[in-house]
């Protein structure tokens, strides 16, 4: 199939931007209650679901989830991973992965010489320490699985994310290296064991095969699976989806144009062509057509994959976001945790939010629309009905409002709450 089959007709902006959240499961909203099949679903479509610690509201991989499925029980991600449907690695950062993608994420990093952090840790770990680190894998090997709490740290007090305890810096080592992986989590810490362990309880099963694969078919494999899951997309963005190295050119994408894995097609007003996978080629019709209707307000996480990518989100969406929290408090513009509004196929705001949990209050300390955006009655509606919505999934139910831009915007969304 290539790109001459679908015409000349270049898709318009509006056009890709829905194409794009219908890759993301984010079109529309969900039509029935969710599934635990639905997560698993949900996160293969996804190919990752970036984890990050931070809990100011609910953790980000439960807030991408919850965008995409509406209310479900968040132990349901535990679950799925001390079942084996789902596993921990490293690929955009320390993502979930689903079971069948498990192997080939094992394989390439079994082959690659990596810059990122966790890898040059994990080395120096080893030259340091292999001694205690030999020691601390065997005590895994026969005492059973362990968490970084089960070691006493010598220096009480000491606290940060470069802190951390030996024995949680050696489990880490290992988790980087593949010796060790998560067997489930317990209150979200990390309980490691034994990646043979870990392993076996798959579902579906581990395909030996993939530790086989060339490093060019791993690649191959990501380029494909990034796109399909960015439902179209540049060339240049490619890369960071799975942090592959070198970066992806059109000259790679030939080939996967001339066998009809890719499309190649055009959107008005880019100077560089776009990329949609086969699997999607009635998506691309629909959205052609202009069929494909995104109807879908949420709050999405900082690190959900729609927005992750600052040069994507602009070019996508014409919004400027910046994850701030790793922004020194004085040069923050909107706030810690910032949460892009996604209303009906645009990202029209962001709201710094934080929850209460031992109150059941969410509050919003500030919520900012874009510049020169006029909000229309149902706009409020819905965005309050969001919040609300999530507030309430969250065990938070109580919304508290700070300030907002435009100033009016207070009490009409108040109003909605309080009807």
């Amino acid at each position: 199939m290539s790109e001459l089959s679908h015409g000349g007709k270049a898709l318009t902006l509006s056009q890709a931007r829905a194409l794009q959240l219908a890759a993301q499961g984010l079109l529309q909203a969900p039509r029935r209650r969710a599934r635990r099949e639905d997560l698993i679903a949900a996160i293969q479509r996804m190919r990752l679901l970036q984890i990050d610690s931070i809990h100011v509201v609910a953790r980000s991989p439960y807030l991408v989830l919850y965008a995409r499925l509406g209310d479900y029980p968040q132990v349901w991600l535990e679950e799925a991973l001390e079942s084996g449907r789902i596993a921990e690695c490293w690929a955009h950062e320390a993502c979930f992965v689903t079971a069948a993608d498990i192997g080939l994420h094992r394989a390439w990093r079994a082959q690659v010489e990596s810059n990122h952090w966790a890898d040059k840790h994990a080395a120096r770990m080893r030259d340091a320490n292999l001694k205690d680190m030999h020691a601390l894998l065997e005590r895994v090997r026969t005492s059973g699985p362990v968490r970084a709490s089960d070691f006493e740290r010598a220096d009480r007090g000491v606290s940060g994310w470069w802190e951390w305890k030996p024995e949680k810096r050696w489990l880490e080592a290992w988790f980087a290296s593949g010796e060790l992986m998560v067997t489930r989590r317990e209150r979200f810490q990390r309980v490691y064991d034994l990646a043979e362990r870990v392993l076996v309880k798959l579902d579906p099963p581990l395909d030996a095969s993939l530790s086989d694969w060339p490093l060019q078919a791993i690649r191959r494999r990501f380029i494909l699976d990034s796109v399909r899951a960015l439902g179209i997309t540049q060339a240049r963005w490619i890369a960071d989806y799975f942090r592959l190295k070198p970066a992806v050119d059109e000259r790679e994408l030939a080939p996967l144009v001339a066998s009809g894995d890719l499309l190649r097609v055009q959107v008005a007003g880019w100077d560089s062509a776009a990329y949609v996978h086969s699997e999607h080629v009635a998506w691309l019709d629909s959205a052609r057509q202009g069929r494909l209707r995104a109807t879908h307000t949420a709050l999405l996480s900082p690190f959900d994959p729609l927005v992750w990518d600052r040069a994507r989100v602009r070019a996508m969406f014409d919004f400027d976001y910046t994850i701030e929290c790793y922004v020194p408090a004085a040069k923050r513009r909107y706030g810690y945790y910032v949460l892009p509004i996604l209303y009906r196929g645009r990202l029209i705001g962001r709201l710094d939010a934080k929850a209460h949990r031992a109150e059941g209050v969410f509050e919003v300390k500030a919520l900012f629309l874009e510049e020169g955006m006029a909000p229309s009655d149902r706009m409020l509606v819905e965005v309050a009905q969001a919040i609300a919505a999530t507030a309430v999934w969250h065990g938070t139910p109580k919304v508290r409002l700070g300030r907002c831009r435009p100033a009016q915007l207070a009490s009409v969304l108040r109003s909605h709450w309080h009807a």
